[in-house]
């Protein structure tokens, strides 16, 4: 679980990409946003992440896993399949390594998409809705809808969000 280490492990990419002269860019996903950005939990167990030049951010990524005991995928681009075109802010402006995040709202609707049970799923999308104000299912449909217009929120997530939304 990684939790105030995520900056270091950021910065270290940064000091490698530093020794070889280049220039990169993340853009953080789920759990990570959620502990840097919206100090929403304590921990992750891992970095979701969209990353170029990936060649030699992968490098990185394993010097450091070596050298802090991490699993080589701590820092992982299994989110990109799932990224669609939306807004980023700039968490961290290094000097060889601009780290992104998206927005609470486009979040949002990435976690209720995936809604995986024995996750932070469900914490994370309570604490995302009560950030942006939306108590009605409806309004948590039309954020979804908004970055993913051809998808269909789960009837078993349908259920998940109108529990949440009644606590």
């Amino acid at each position: 679980m990684m939790t105030k280490e995520i900056e270091q492990y950021l910065r270290e990419v940064n000091d490698e990409l530093a020794l070889q002269n280049v220039k990169g860019e993340i853009c953080l996903y789920g759990g990570a946003v959620m502990c840097l950005v919206f100090k929403a939990r304590p921990a992750t167990k891992d970095v979701d992440a969209i990353f170029e030049p990936v060649k030699f951010i992968r490098n990185a990524i394993t010097k450091i896993a070596e050298r802090h005991d991490l699993r080589q995928d701590w820092l992982n681009l299994a989110v990109k399949m799932f990224v669609v075109e939306h807004e980023k802010k700039i968490l961290f402006d290094f000097p060889n390594l601009k780290v992104f995040v998206p927005t609470a709202d486009y979040l949002l609707a990435m976690k209720v998409l995936a809604a995986r049970a024995d996750t932070e799923d469900v914490s994370d999308i309570k604490f995302l809705s009560n950030k942006l104000k939306l108590s009605e299912l409806t309004q948590i449909t039309e954020v979804v809808r908004k970055y993913y217009p051809n998808k269909t929120i789960k009837p078993e997530t349908e259920f998940l969000l109108e529990e949440i939304l009644k606590k």
